[in-house]
């Protein structure tokens, strides 16, 4: 083989590996471009993540309960009003029960949390029926507070995490089955100590 060969060659040789090396940044452009984002395996909506800190009177004993006393577990919470508790209210307390159920032997690291956003106790009815989910009066709790608008806040089930964070809100009409799945996924990939 010739010099000249040998520099064709190289030379060929030398622009496919230029190419190749060139060829991520140019498609990662396209496809930035082109406003190309690729679906997302979450059912529930990521939310600007909040600090949740407060108090409100947990209603089957009269007791005070603060956020933190529910670090260490996920909480599935719901803002409603227990006077006139609808049946959006009554679904969103189902599907939190089912969720946490159908989490088998990890259900114990999911707590479910009703703020009450009127002064008004649940019925006897609701509370034996939810029973295990903490009916919190939070009527003028600074909590409410850290929740998105009160119009939105009662049409939608959130997510806490084990440090407090409020970080998720799934859909107003909820699909239980894929709520089930995003919750056994970050119980899966969680390695917050419970």
């Amino acid at each position: 083989m010739s010099n000249e060969e040998i520099k064709k060659s190289n030379r060929r040789k030398f622009i496919l590996l230029l190419i190749l090396m060139c060829l991520p940044v140019f498609v990662s452009y396209a496809l930035y471009f082109m406003e190309y984002r690729p679906e997302s395996k979450n059912y529930g909506d990521l939310i600007p993540i909040v600090k949740l800190a407060g108090k409100g009177t947990n209603q089957l004993d009269n007791t005070i309960l603060r956020i933190k006393d529910l670090h260490g577990k996920w909480v599935l919470l719901t803002v409603d009003s227990a006077e006139h508790c609808s049946e959006a209210c009554m679904k969103k307390l189902y599907f939190m029960r089912q969720v946490r159920i159908v989490q088998g032997k990890e259900k114990h690291r999911i707590e479910r949390l009703w703020l009450i956003n009127d002064n008004t106790k649940p019925s006897e009815e609701l509370l034996k029926e939810y029973e295990g989910t903490y009916f919190v009066s939070a009527k003028d709790s600074e909590l409410l507070e850290l929740i998105e608008t009160k119009e939105s806040q009662i049409k939608h089930i959130y997510l806490i995490d084990p440090i407090g964070n409020l970080m998720m809100r799934f859909p107003e009409d909820v699909d239980g089955t894929k709520m089930g799945h995003d919750l056994k996924r970050l119980l899966h990939v969680s390695q917050i100590e419970h």
